[in-house]
């Protein structure tokens, strides 16, 4: 497969796929219901405290040993850090077609790297361990989408393995199929599916007919939609969903949406720079270069 598609195709964080489903299961776990401290967690991730947020996250989780979410949580806040460091969530990325298509330039934190992966596999080990108790726990479920999705995006746009991007991608949509069966509708679910479908959707005729020929559909317009879906209904993703969707309606030149959601953003992380700068950028307002030491 054409190396281009493997990079978009892997800019999945938290990479799921929703759609239709039949039952609803018990909100039993921390992934499906309000936890003040993964809340204040989640904010401080958001703002660009990362070493606030892994704290709060690493308290919670010695505290609740046998749940998946809250590794998967760690690992997030050391994806989200470098994702951040190498500029990624910006209008720079997204608005540069090669670097949108191809990944970031140079070489990620080791160190950080390091710590994504001990915290990644210490998710999907506890998750796995629950669902040979039970089949059908959502938690569980949630966990393994969940850190197949950031494994799949740190192999493609910070390592580019792309060979083990992909793999890691169908993974987490079969686990994401799974769990939209036991739990259709939950808004957090709709964050990947809206994020793949805009960004495969992006892609060349060519790149997209071989994706589709391996089973992988992709429509922009849909894709904006299902991440308003996580924005007006989701919980611990909404910001995040706010972030992408708001890039995409840079790249699409809606600005009025785009001004709109980072507008949002800076209110709500007053303490970042990063959401009012790019609300500047959406305004056509000067913006000093954001520094990602």
């Amino acid at each position: 497969m054409h190396r281009r598609f493997y990079v978009v195709a892997s800019f999945l964080l938290f990479a799921a796929a929703a759609c239709l489903a039949q039952r609803e299961a018990p909100a039993d776990s921390p992934a499906f219901t309000t936890v003040p401290e993964l809340a204040a967690g989640f904010h401080s991730l958001y703002a660009q405290n990362f070493e606030e947020a892994r704290e709060k996250f690493t308290d919670w989780e010695s505290r609740h040993p046998d749940e998946p979410f809250g590794y998967a949580a760690i690992a997030a806040s050391y994806l989200f850090e470098e994702l951040y460091r190498q500029g990624v969530l910006s209008s720079d990325f997204f608005l540069n077609e090669k670097r949108f298509l191809h990944g970031i330039e140079g070489k990620p934190d080791p160190g950080r790297m390091k710590n994504f992966q001990i915290a990644v596999d210490q998710a999907r080990k506890l998750a796995k361990q629950r669902l040979a108790k039970d089949p059908r726990d959502a938690g569980a479920l949630f966990a393994l989408t969940l850190a197949a999705g950031m494994q799949s995006n740190a192999d493609m746009i910070l390592k580019k393995q792309h060979l083990d991007a992909l793999k890691r991608l169908k993974e987490g949509n079969e686990y994401a199929k799974q769990l939209l069966v036991l739990r259709p509708g939950d808004g957090d679910a709709y964050v990947a599916l809206g994020t793949a479908n805009y960004i495969i959707g992006s892609l060349s005729g060519g790149a997209r007919f071989m994706l589709w020929f391996g089973g992988i559909h992709g429509d922009k317009k849909l894709g904006m939609e299902q991440l308003l879906k996580t924005i007006d209904h989701g919980r611990y993703l909404q910001p995040f969903a706010k972030i992408l969707l708001a890039l995409a309606a840079r790249r699409e030149k809606k600005d009025v949406l785009a001004q709109k959601l980072l507008r949002e953003l800076s209110q709500e992380f007053p303490e970042s720079s990063l959401y009012s700068g790019e609300y500047a950028k959406a305004m056509g307002r000067f913006a000093p270069t954001q520094m990602h030491p």
